[in-house]
This record gives C-alpha cells, sequence and structure tokens, in this order.
C-alpha cells in the first residue's frame, strides 16, 4: 500500500513539473522589424542601421535611426515598433507604448506586431480608460429582500 502511494505521488509530481515547464516557456528576443517593400529606401537604410545599432546594445543610436525611418515612412508599422523597441529599451515606456499601439493601428494583419512581448503588457487599448467596479461598488441583491448584501 505504501510503494502504491509513493508511486502515485511521483507520477503526480512529474505531471506537475512537466504542465508547469509548458506553462513558463521562454519569451522570444525583441528584435527589430524590417520595413515591407512600399517604404522609402532612406528609410530602409535607416532601419537597418538602426537594427545594427539595437543588436549591439547602443539603443540611445538605434532611437535615433528608428525615429529618422519614422518621420521618412510615417505610415510604416513595423518603423512605429522598432521606434518602440528602442524607447522600450532605454526606459520610456509610455511614448513606447504610443508607438507600439500605432505600430499595430498600422498593421492590423501582423503577427509579430500584434503577438508580441513587447506590446502584451499594454493590452487592449480600448479598455485603458474603462473603469473597473471597486469592491464597494452597489450590487443589486439576487435573493433575499432587495437590498445591497441581502441584508
Amino acid at each position: 500500500m505504501t510503494t502504491m502511494i509513493s508511486r502515485v505521488t511521483v507520477l503526480g509530481l512529474m505531471v506537475l513539473l512537466l504542465v508547469g515547464t509548458g506553462c513558463f516557456q521562454k519569451r522570444k528576443p525583441l528584435v527589430p522589424l524590417a520595413l515591407d517593400g512600399e517604404a522609402r529606401s532612406q528609410a530602409m537604410t535607416l532601419t537597418e542601421q538602426g537594427t545594427q545599432a539595437y543588436q549591439a546594445q547602443q539603443f540611445e543610436e538605434a532611437k535615433r535611426y528608428f525615429e529618422q525611418a519614422v518621420t521618412e515612412a510615417p505610415t510604416s508599422g513595423p518603423a512605429h515598433y522598432n521606434y518602440a523597441l528602442a524607447l522600450n529599451a532605454l526606459g520610456d515606456s509610455e511614448v513606447a507604448r504610443r508607438h507600439f499601439l500605432e505600430a499595430a493601428d498600422l498593421s492590423p494583419g501582423d503577427k509579430v506586431i500584434w503577438d508580441s512581448p513587447a506590446l502584451s503588457p499594454y493590452g487592449n487599448p480600448e479598455n485603458k480608460n474603462k473603469k473597473m467596479p471597486g469592491p464597494y461598488t452597489p450590487r443589486r441583491s439576487s435573493f433575499g429582500s432587495g437590498m445591497p448584501g441581502g441584508y
């Protein structure tokens, strides 16, 4: 009986370990995106230079290149995304947030932008200003006298 319990316990721990490791997958590294073919060649060159600086962890330099690329290609989602990556790396999260959302708006079908770990902390921009009900918000009772709390 004791061996049966220990086998079940070991089996249960193994299942928990397997399930737990599946839930904690390592996030993909954040990398700048190449601009699409519709972007101007100057913007593409600036993006390549910014990408090299970003990968060398020279984020201030990358920010300058990506900012110029956004100026050259203001309707490019990847340009805004790259600029936001550099801003995020420098800790300017509020401006980065605006550019991540702009990138998502400009590239509605771009799975990399929409599924990126950089965009996920910001959630749905439509819900940003919605107020959640507090713990003391009066609620209608579903049972009893009809008074809040059922009193």
